[in-house]
């Protein structure tokens, strides 16, 4: 077996220059929208000083995200999908102008808090909806740019990418709020999903794989539907995922822990909701050179168990340092999930199928993420804020060992 062989082109997908433009253009759309919703947190629970307002912002975007994604599927298999995304870009801008405007000093004069509040929860409500129809065309996109040979490495490219601006946007914004405020990093928001914009404007056309659909749209839906759940390695994969996301959703506290529990102000706010990120990047760029050559299933199922007990320990700590380490490494496992799972995807389904795939994907792993969020926030006034992570983490736990029995495909599962 010759070098070349033994080891692949880790940078195989990267030469191909539309799928550059590609990820720099997510890359920047991504890091806006995590910046975003730093700022979206912290700023309705200093609005409203109530954890459950955190939950409240997640149930706001998870109602129209899950509710519009599989009709969003079916409107994706039969459209063009360089000009759904930059509709979706540009709808996302508005959004950034009308959270902009509520930050301003003459919004505050004439406009109670809570009434603010009710406001920001109305434009992510607007955003979820745009959700539904841009998420998941990213990955449909990328499939249409990049031959079928490459794609567990331009899947991983793309996960890096999301995962980089994920932890710089959580990051920086953490930076900005505490130096501009939320007038000023709205800005820089609205100046990122601009350049954003620009740069995926230089993508080709990407047309329907048909265009004419003789299925009514009850029945593709179901079609798209009947795939997941009949292919058991990508259904237990999503619900691996789904669960863990659930209940492990310890980020959304992090603003109290932050202000509160640990007293770091918001720039230490914007490193720990970072810090998952952060370890997601590196693992990320790790299984870029050095990918899983086997076992990935079973891999996966170890992954997710150890990002529950990092979730246990972050709920415990009252230590800067070991809540940002416990996020860090719970970041770190799951990005081992995510890219083990986007593979699957990839691989999996058929290309007349990937915008209704990719679509029941958003629908119950991206939106799992809002609603994990009100979940958390719900947990945390009933139980209190540590019981709940702690809780949280423990159920993820529950969650493994249940899937590592229901499905053994799964665990068996190697690419």
């Amino acid at each position: 077996m010759t070098e070349t062989q033994a080891r692949p082109d880790p940078y195989q997908s990267m030469r191909i220059f539309e799928f550059r433009n590609l990820v720099i253009g997510r890359f920047l759309f991504i890091m806006g929208l995590r910046m975003m919703s730093t700022l979206v947190g912290w700023w309705v629970y200093n609005l409203t000083n109530a954890p459950i307002a955190i939950g409240i912002v997640g149930l706001s975007e998870f109602i129209p995200a899950f509710s519009f994604a599989l009709y969003a599927g079916h409107v994706m298999d039969l459209s063009e999908k360089r000009r759904m995304l930059l509709r979706g870009v540009l709808l996302y801008f508005t959004a950034v102008l009308a959270l902009l405007m509520l930050s301003t000093s003459f919004t505050a004069k004439h406009i109670h808090n809570h009434q603010i509040a009710i406001c920001i929860y109305v434009v992510i409500f607007c955003t979820g909806i745009i959700r539904a129809f841009t998420g998941p065309v990213f990955n449909v996109i990328l499939a249409q740019i990049v031959p079928k040979s490459s794609l567990p490495n331009a899947t991983t490219w793309n996960q890096g990418a999301w995962l980089s601006a994920s932890v710089s946007g959580h990051a920086i914004g953490g930076f900005l709020i505490g130096g501009l405020g939320n007038t000023g990093t709205l800005t820089v928001i609205a100046v990122l999903v601009s350049i954003a914009f620009f740069i995926l404007f230089n993508l080709k056309p990407k047309p329907a794989f048909n265009s004419k659909s003789e299925k009514r749209t009850m029945d593709s839906v179901k079609e798209g539907l009947r795939f997941v759940f009949q292919t058991k390695e990508l259904l237990g994969a999503i619900s691996l995922d789904l669960f863990a996301v659930l209940f492990g959703g310890a980020v959304a506290m992090v603003p109290v822990y932050a202000r509160d529990i640990l007293k770091v102000g918001p720039q230490g706010f914007g490193f720990l909701n970072g810090a998952s990120d952060l370890g997601s990047i590196i693992v990320t760029l790790t299984l870029t050179f050095f990918p899983m050559r086997n076992q990935q299933g079973r891999k996966l199922f170890f992954a997710v168990a150890g990002f529950g007990a990092c979730i246990i320990v972050f709920g415990l700590s009252k230590w800067y340092f070991l809540s940002f380490s416990a996020l860090m490494l719970s970041g770190f496992l799951d990005g081992i999930s995510m890219v083990t799972r986007g593979t699957i995807m990839q691989l999996k389904t058929p290309d007349h199928m990937r915008g209704r795939v990719m679509s029941v994907n958003s629908m119950f792993i991206n939106s799992s993420n809002e609603l994990g969020q009100f979940e958390s926030g719900v947990a945390a006034k009933l139980m209190g804020v540590v019981p709940s992570v702690v809780f949280g983490g423990c159920m993820t736990l529950l969650v493994v060992v249940g899937t590592w029995f229901k499905s053994p495909s799964l665990r068996k599962m190697e690419y």
